[in-house]
């Protein structure tokens, strides 16, 4: 088990006054009452911005002052409906990704809205969600949808898919984020047991269904030991199946409360997120929060 990391200092957020950067701002409340943070509300801004741009060609001077107006009611907003202690803004000319990406490096987390499964893959907001979960040095957390979060009567697990590669990182924000809530945690591991991987050696293929599983289940109960002694009061589930990755956390994500995956080794080596974590990204059915991989990983012992 990973060594505690040092908590960092603020949620972070994305506003544009959208509908879906309402219900995003709703989640970073709620984060920042629950790990007792401060609150950052950004509004990024290039012209032409709104109805300025059609104003003529003085309007440039407009656009930053109108742009304000968006983030101090976004910040109203939180200062409002919240017991936050502090909430603070951040008025930005450029790209939304690339300042969402810089404030990530002392933040606790960044939530970010996204147009939902049915919006175009190559959507602005969609586009930005995958950049910032890709490049982040903070987890990011996707919501979904418009208008605010549903409080369902009994709200859903938070689901982890496991794999051989997850880092600690991942299991200990799914851990805490499913006891700062109090909700159960559904670990995944979904694949086919005859080819499991663990610790590192890949093991010869096992005739028999029965032992495979049972092997499965032991490499995941060992994974989970320690996080589990650190956190007592978390109710935690396995399911194992032999389903696809992607499929299986997809269907999964239409009933949980949060989707947790790891960004991949592939986002610090090419900038772009795993095949998995991009597709869940893109069309699960609830929120998902990308953790990103530790920046400085282990040097494995031995050959």
């Amino acid at each position: 088990m990973a060594k505690p990391r040092m908590r960092r200092r603020r949620v972070v957020t994305g506003y544009d006054g959208s509908d879906h950067s309402l219900q995003a701002l709703e989640w970073a409340m709620d984060e920042a009452e629950l790990r007792r943070l401060p609150l950052t509300v950004v509004h990024t801004w290039q012209w032409p911005y709104g109805e300025a741009g059609e104003a003529g060609e003085d309007a440039g001077d407009r656009g930053r002052p109108a742009a304000g107006r968006v983030l101090r009611h976004g910040a109203d907003c939180a200062r409002a409906c919240s017991t936050i202690v502090e909430v603070v803004t951040d008025l930005y000319e450029g790209s939304a990704a690339r300042r969402l990406v810089e404030l990530s490096a002392d933040a606790e987390l960044v939530v970010i809205g996204s147009r939902g499964r049915n919006a175009p893959a190559r959507s602005v907001i969609g586009s930005t969600a995958s950049t910032v979960a890709a490049h982040a040095r903070a987890p990011v957390l996707i919501t979904r949808g418009t208008g605010p979060i549903p409080v369902p009567l009994h709200p859903g697990p938070v689901v982890l898919g496991l794999k051989d590669t997850t880092a600690d990182e991942v299991l200990e924000f799914a851990f805490e984020e499913a006891a700062l809530r109090r909700l159960r945690l559904l670990v995944m591991h979904a694949g086919h047991p005859h080819h499991l991987t663990a610790w590192g050696v890949a093991m010869a293929p096992l005739p028999d269904v029965d032992d495979s599983a049972r092997v499965c289940r032991e490499w995941v109960d060992e994974r989970l030991a320690g996080w589990q002694e650190k956190y007592p009061k978390v109710a935690v589930d396995v399911c194992l199946s032999t389903t696809a990755p992607k499929e299986a956390l997809l269907e999964a994500s239409a009933e949980a409360t949060l989707l947790v995956a790891g960004a991949g080794r592939s986002a610090l080596l090419s900038g772009h997120l795993g095949l998995v974590t991009r597709s869940l990204v893109r069309h699960a059915s609830g929120p998902v929060a990308v953790v990103p991989p530790p920046r400085d990983p282990p040097v494995p012992a031995g050959p």
